[in-house]
Order: C-alpha cells, then sequence, then structure tokens
C-alpha cells in the first residue's frame, strides 16, 4: 500500500497541474445547478443505500469513488481510469455487500482529507496510533481560520463536481453529522436528510466497518485492540450526536428530515416519495417506476449479516448513547432483541 501511494504521487501532481492548466476558468467562474443535499448519520445507518437510491434519479449526481479519491485531477482524468482501470477495486466494498466501482457514489470526506485538510479517516492508515483529528468531527475546538479552509476546500471541490456532471448534487457522508451547524451555514438552501438505526445493530456493524477498513487499507498490521475499537466507536458516537443535537433544531423543518433505517428497508418506495414531498427535491411520480422495480428485484434478495449483542454491551450502549435511544424511540419494547441485524 505505501508504494502504491509513493508512485502515485508525481502522477498525482502532473495531472493536478494539467487540470489547473484546463479548467481553472471554468472552475472559477462555476455554480451549483441547486443547492446540495446532503446525506448524513452515523456509520452503518443506511446512508450509503439511500445515496444509491436518490442517485439512480438521473436529474441528480453525486461525487464519484474516482472523484473522491483523485480530487485534484478528476476533470482531465477519470474518463481513462473509468475505462482501462476498472480491474483495480473490487466488485463489492469489503465490510458488506454493497456494490464498488470508480462510477459508484462516494463519500466526499475522502476527497477532502486525499485534498490534504484533517479528516477523522486518517485513522483508517493508522490504525494502531491514537485517534487523531477528532475535533474535526464538529469543528467545536477548531479555530477559525483552520475552519475557513475547511469549509472553502469542500465547497470548491464540489463545484468542481458540479462542473463535470451539470447537475444537481446529492452529498454523503456520516462524518458530516455533528457537522449539521456549519454545513447550515456555509449552504443557506442546502437540505439535509439524516438517518437513525437501532444502536443495537449500529455498535456491532461499526466495530465490523473498521476492522475491515484496517484490514484492507491501513499501512500498518491492526494490532486486534478490540477494547480500543469499541471505546473508539462510543466517543466518535457521543461527539457527533452532541453537535447533531445541538444543531438540528436550528434547522428548519423544511431543508431537514430524519428517518430510520428500519422504516426505510421497510418500505423503501413510500420512504422516498416522503423525502421528495418533504425537501420538495422533485416531481417523484416519474421515478417511482424505476423506484418500484428495484425494490421487487435488487431489494428484494439482499441479505444482511446476524449479529448477538451481549447483555453487558447493550448496558454501555443504553448508558453512554442513552438520548438518541429515547429521541429514536429504539428504548421502546419492540427493540429490546438482543439477536440484531447489521449490514
Amino acid at each position: 500500500m505505501a508504494i502504491s501511494v509513493s508512485l502515485a504521487t508525481p502522477v498525482n501532481t502532473i495531472l493536478a497541474g494539467v487540470e489547473s492548466a484546463f479548467f481553472a476558468k471554468k472552475v472559477r467562474e462555476a455554480e451549483f445547478q441547486s443547492a446540495p443535499v446532503f446525506i448524513i448519520g452515523h456509520w452503518r445507518s443506511g446512508t450509503t443505500l439511500l445515496h444509491e437510491l436518490l442517485v439512480r434519479d438521473e436529474r441528480f449526481s453525486s461525487p464519484s469513488t474516482f472523484q473522491c479519491f483523485a480530487p485534484s485531477h478528476f476533470l482531465v482524468s477519470e474518463w481513462f481510469f473509468r475505462k482501462f482501470f476498472k480491474w483495480l477495486l473490487p466488485g463489492k466494498r469489503p465490510m458488506d455487500n454493497m456494490a464498488a466501482g470508480w462510477d459508484r457514489p462516494q463519500e466526499d470526506e475522502f476527497a477532502l482529507m486525499n485534498l490534504g485538510l484533517p479528516s477523522p479517516y486518517r485513522r483508517i492508515a493508522f490504525p494502531n496510533e491514537p485517534p487523531i483529528d477528532l475535533d474535526y468531527l464538529t469543528f467545536w475546538n477548531v479555530d477559525d481560520a483552520a475552519r475557513h479552509q475547511w469549509l472553502e476546500t469542500l465547497r470548491r471541490f464540489l463545484l468542481r463536481v458540479s462542473v463535470a456532471t451539470q447537475r444537481p448534487l446529492i452529498v454523503k457522508s456520516p462524518t458530516h453529522t455533528g457537522r449539521l451547524a456549519m454545513l447550515a451555514r456555509q449552504f443557506p438552501d442546502a437540505k439535509f436528510i439524516h438517518l437513525t438505526r437501532d444502536p443495537r445493530s449500529l455498535f456491532p456493524s461499526t466495530c465490523r466497518l473498521w476492522r475491515s477498513l484496517d484490514e484492507a487499507q491501513a499501512l500498518q498490521s491492526p494490532n486486534g485492540d478490540e477494547p480500543a475499537m469499541h471505546e473508539y466507536v462510543l466517543d466518535c458516537f457521543q461527539r457527533m450526536y452532541e453537535a447533531y443535537f445541538d444543531a438540528c433544531e436550528q434547522v428548519p423543518s423544511q431543508r431537514l428530515i430524519e428517518m430510520r433505517y428500519e422504516d426505510l428497508v421497510a418500505d423503501p418506495v413510500e420512504s422516498l416519495r416522503h423525502i421528495y414531498d418533504t425537501l420538495r427535491l422533485a416531481d417523484f411520480d416519474s421515478v417511482e417506476e424505476d423506484f418500484c422495480r428495484w425494490a421487487e428485484t435488487e431489494h428484494r434478495g439482499y441479505q444482511t449479516n446476524r449479529h448477538r449483542l451481549d447483555a453487558a454491551t447493550e448496558k454501555v450502549l443504553l448508558d453512554r448513547w442513552g438520548e438518541y435511544f429515547r429521541r429514536y424511540g429504539y428504548d421502546r419494547p419492540e427493540h429490546e432483541s438482543h439477536n440484531v441485524e447489521t449490514t
């Protein structure tokens, strides 16, 4: 992995210079087709599923995997890699059954990290080190200059994606959950979709996510420290949702919708209709048939992984994440089983 990164560095530098020479004016004059829509929510809460569903509507677009992994030069290089280097990516993501590929929608957090900004995702490369950049989950302890640079880099990246796609953007990153207040100010007309999920599923699935990323992407051999992994997941959640709960009451209801993962997977078509109507995204009737076809074919055969959550771990979750349990109804009897499903 380290050798690959080193070899790619001069190529990225050259291609970034070529893009700047040919696209500087166009990027400088670029405007959004309309305000972005941000999908937020903790990891493994269904944000990827919703992201992939919404961009089935060809009226919208999203940062692609290639754009996020080569954010400094995708305007000149994306066509080439899509055509000749599909083999560099696996067909499925390592942590679940979701499809992978250069043209699939991706988290913009990877682009920001690859552009040199601080990001909690830097932990993926060095999982054995103390977690870094956790202040960037909320920006509460980040100084004004660093916050301004981060926001400007995000805005410029999304504008360049808009240049490439010429369509409104659907943006998804779990890391944006605790940044709601800041993003709502930076993008005054932006809309937000927040997904929740039973923490009894969320916790083991997130641990599994980080373990799979550590094994596939780390620059050091993971030490397998499960207590440290558990504390990392617990701490990130608390940071994100302390900031989210503080901000969500200040965002008008026509700009923010909250939805439970359980409702989305139980009836995806009606859930999507609710999102379209509440946020006034577009006419839903024109895409309903495609969503129904997806629900009857691809969604019908989707399988989730099953885990058993022990009582001691559940007690820790109830103690540490209690407000989330209560706020979204996961403390009610129908959610009390220790048998949980994770994807």
